[in-house]
């Protein structure tokens, strides 16, 4: 009788899921333009003006999350004045990668470099924020001829004390991880993500529909849940064996952190980073948590446009139009 129940309940709850799937990707279509890359397909959005003077800026979301939280409201702030591309992330949001393994920094840059050479938009300003800070620092230590500038977002850079979540280990090991993702997962999640919003806020308070603007409900399907998850399961490993090349990069590169993120420690992170690299400006908020561009996006978005402007000479008249 017990097993019946059981099995019951996780037809049910697999059922749920998959019409919530559904409801979810038409609540939230696709919008950008699917490019084809060695291992994956990514999503990128356009904004802004192609003829634009200066180097286009490319924004790469960190975890838990899509392109539509680099968008909101920074994306949009830059794209008035600049040619702007959104990209999700292999996995992530629109993008779809064959492979789950191709988790790490180093795998995803490698996927997105592609992706830019297709599009030609010649020499960028990438911005990046949390997870995607070892990305961006992966990026400018494989791709210098890509990348003219780097700012960076509360960045994940260096390891750490601890691990990143029993719930991350339990959902990547074999069978019992498929299995919770497809019936447990998604249920939960609907509960858990407006406080979880919160929680990366904090001190902040989280913007009004924050979750329902930036299609966050999308991380609860499940491909992208154990995307994600892997993702923060090889992130360790990943900085750990670049950080000590650091020091090799030698494009000039912008750090904004808050003194009171949670989430990422700027002590950890941002402080060393910026310590090693040559050429890195270091900007710490007092008071202020891990969603910077959302709390300090004036700020943010001047210190994009001053990197703009301090690579422009760099960029060849014409690259990427």
């Amino acid at each position: 009788m017990i097993s019946i129940v059981v099995v019951t309940m996780l037809t049910v709850l697999a059922l749920f899921t998959w019409a919530s799937v559904v409801v979810l990707d038409r609540t939230y279509p696709q919008w950008g333009k699917a490019v084809e890359v060695a291992g994956a397909v990514l999503n990128v959005v356009e904004l802004g003006q192609r003829d634009s003077d200066g180097p286009p800026v490319v924004m790469i979301h960190g975890a838990s999350s899509n392109l539509e939280a680099m968008r909101l409201p920074l994306g949009d702030l830059l794209a008035r004045n600049h040619r702007v591309f959104l990209i999700d992330r292999p996995g992530h949001g629109w993008s779809v990668r064959e492979r789950e393994e191709d988790s790490t920094p180093e795998v995803q840059g490698r996927m997105i470099a592609e992706a830019l050479r297709k599009l030609d938009v010649g020499r960028v300003v990438l911005v990046v924020h949390s997870w995607a800070g070892a990305l961006g620092a992966r990026m400018a230590l494989d791709y210098p001829d890509m990348i003219a500038g780097l700012v960076m977002l509360a960045p994940v850079t260096h390891p750490w004390r601890g691990g990143v979540g029993w719930y991350n280990r339990v959902v990547t090991t074999p069978v019992i991880g498929p299995l919770l993702v497809h019936t447990i997962t998604l249920p939960l999640g609907l509960l858990l993500a407006e406080p979880s919003a919160r929680n990366v806020f904090l001190p902040q308070t989280v913007p009004e529909g924050f979750v329902r603007k930036t299609a966050t409900l999308l991380l609860l399907r499940p491909r992208e849940f154990l995307a994600n998850a892997r993702d923060l399961m090889t992130l360790k490993a990943a900085v750990t064996a670049q950080a000590p090349r650091y020091g090799e990069i030698g494009m000039p590169i912008t750090v904004i952190s808050g003194d009171v993120d949670k989430t990422v420690s700027t002590n950890i992170h941002s402080r060393p980073f910026a310590a090693t690299v040559p050429h890195a400006k270091l900007i710490v908020l007092p008071g202020v948590g891990h969603m910077v561009q959302n709390v300090a996006t004036d700020l943010v978005a001047a210190e994009v446009e001053t990197m703009i402007g301090s690579v422009r000479q760099a960029v060849p008249v014409g690259a990427g139009n």
